[in-house]
């Protein structure tokens, strides 16, 4: 089943993780990406999945800061340029690193958000006038259970993706009436390397973690599960789907 045929789609965040497994199953379903991520080592690592699938003749790379407002704007713009025009936006990209907050500098504070909210809202921003072109633009972004559930020693990484959260209700409204669709992803329990390291203090007290654990499964579910989620959304399957968010965790926060 080929759902994105002809579709055009810019991924952010490629180069590991949900970000790179979204980008290998919208190519298997026919789509052209450009993959776009910080790290060209990353986006090399993705570029050889495709080339296993024998997709990545519709791949594209774009190694770009999304937190740098002329980099966003240059290799952005610039991959766009390449494409002829976009359909899907998926904001993939973030960060993710622990303090006690009582001790987080606003250096600390300022580099989570720069990445996770004010990243997302550049590449939004850039790619909008491509989107309500075609008059059925999708743009997916990244939330996280922790916008609505407590994970402890995250306070900024919770504060980008509630943030982010409504944020795309917010553009979901604002551009319902031109064909564009905006919801989320807000995985929780997911491997990646974000998760493999979430810089967590070394005084953690890990009983304040205790639910963080997937009712569903033998623990965390690999990326591949939320690129599924996505496709969906992402397509005409989704068309009815806008301004909300669907929480992918296991059921960890039944």
């Amino acid at each position: 089943m080929n759902r994105f045929d002809g579709r055009k789609i810019l991924i952010t965040g490629a180069g590991s993780g949900i970000g790179q497994a979204t980008v290998v199953r919208l190519l298997r379903e026919g789509g052209d990406v450009v993959a776009a991520d910080i790290s060209e080592k990353g986006l090399e690592k993705t570029r050889a999945l495709a080339g296993e699938d024998g997709t990545d003749a519709r791949l594209a790379l774009a190694a770009v800061d999304i937190s740098d407002e002329e980099s966003v704007r240059q290799r952005i713009g610039g991959a766009l340029e390449g494409l002829g025009g976009l359909d899907v936006l998926v904001n993939a990209a973030g960060i993710l690193d622990s303090r006690h907050t009582e001790t987080m500098t606003l250096e600390f504070w300022n580099r989570i958000i720069g990445v996770n909210l004010t990243g997302t809202f550049l590449v939004t921003r850039q790619v909008l006038p491509a989107l309500l072109a075609g008059g059925k633009g999708v743009v997916v972004n990244f939330s996280s259970t922790s916008a609505s559930f407590a994970h402890p020693y995250m306070a900024a990484y919770a504060a980008t993706k509630g943030g982010i959260q409504s944020f795309t209700h917010a553009i979901a409204s604002e551009y319902s009436k031109r064909g564009l669709r905006a919801v989320c992803v807000a995985p929780g329990s997911i491997a990646s390397g974000m998760t493999h390291n979430p810089g967590l203090p070394e005084d953690t007290d890990y009983s304040l973690l205790a639910k963080l654990s997937p009712a569903l499964g033998e623990g965390f579910a690999g990326p591949e599960t939320v690129a599924g989620a996505i496709a969906m959304l992402a397509c005409d399957d989704g068309a009815f789907i806008t301004g909300t968010e669907l929480r992918i965790d296991g059921g960890t926060h039944m």
